[in-house]
């Protein structure tokens, strides 16, 4: 059985747990494999296509880089011509961040909303380290919060701070009200915040995820980079070592289930399949890369040995 994570409870959310994840990136940096080469495999280095861009093409001087001659242009011209490349600007990433009610769900390790914290303290510290700035829209269902992107470690803080502050209140709350944050004031809010150009990525359950989201969420793919990780909890694959009855509850509705019956369990297994495929045309189609993590084993463990 998989250990939690150090510093961490698998309920409520500390500084400590999520500091511990700066220590982690140096296992994703160039030139070892990119965090998401390990969660969908089709990401390649940040190394191989960032760097320089190309500016302009001006009249060959003395000391300029053969292998940058423009022989178009030099034959148009009758006169040698280079191109000239400037750096590559920093790339903002954006995070949004679903702790809203069916992701404070979880049946053995940690809660949904915890793993997706513990993610994005990971890409937070990586955006650091890769120079890039880094901002968030954190959605309880209730409030939203807009974190817009900033550099180095305050970035990644200003993220931090909001993260387990929303969450643990969240979890402390005793109101009992429809919760009238969806998806679609979500998306709205992405796309303000969102510089284009922004590397976006979604972590949620994506349960209460509507077939008409895809047409604004290719809106913003137009412009932008966006990753969709879907955090799941083993029972919803029907996976548990529970015998006998119990309610359970998605956030919006609760019923009684049979944790014995090999029936329920293929039913559970059926409608996350189901779920999860659908998930997957929808986003493949926009040229989003979907990816999913399990919340019933430490990210450290799942990623190695991704």
């Amino acid at each position: 059985m998989s250990q939690l994570p150090p510093y961490a409870n698998g309920a409520f959310l500390s500084i400590e747990e999520l500091l511990y994840y700066k220590s982690q990136t140096s296992k994703w940096l160039p030139p070892a494999k990119s965090l998401w080469s390990h969660l969908s495999g089709s990401h390649q280095s940040r190394a191989k296509g960032r760097g320089m861009n190309f500016a302009e093409v001006r009249q060959y001087q003395a000391g300029d880089d053969i292998r940058s001659i423009d022989w178009r242009v030099t034959a148009r011209t009758g006169k040698v011509h280079t191109k000239l490349f400037e750096e590559e600007r920093e790339q903002p990433v954006i995070l949004f961040i679903d702790l809203s009610s069916s992701m404070r769900f979880g049946s053995s390790l940690l809660l949904k909303s915890v793993q997706a914290a513990h993610l994005a303290s990971l890409i937070g510290w990586l955006s650091v380290q890769t120079g890039d700035r880094l901002g968030a829209v954190i959605s309880d269902g209730h409030k939203m919060i807009d974190i817009k992107p900033t550099a180095r470690a305050k970035g990644v803080l200003n993220v931090l701070d909001s993260l387990i502050n929303t969450h643990n209140e969240s979890l402390q709350s005793t109101e009992d009200k429809r919760e009238g944050l969806g998806w679609t004031t979500s998306l709205e809010a992405l796309h303000r915040l969102c510089p284009k150009g922004s590397d976006i990525v979604l972590l949620s359950d994506f349960l209460s995820f509507e077939d008409g989201e895809f047409v604004r969420l290719s809106q913003i793919v137009q412009h932008n980079r966006i990753r969709a990780i879907q955090i799941f909890d083993p029972l919803e694959q029907g996976i548990t070592h529970y015998k006998g009855q119990n309610a359970v509850s998605d956030g919006r509705r609760s019923r009684w289930v049979d944790f014995s019956s090999s029936k329920t369990k293929q039913s559970f297994q059926q409608d996350f399949e189901s779920h999860s495929e659908k998930l997957k045309s929808g986003f493949n189609k926009l040229g989003i890369h979907f990816s999913h993590i399990s919340c019933g084993e430490s990210l450290m463990e799942q990623l190695h040995r991704g």
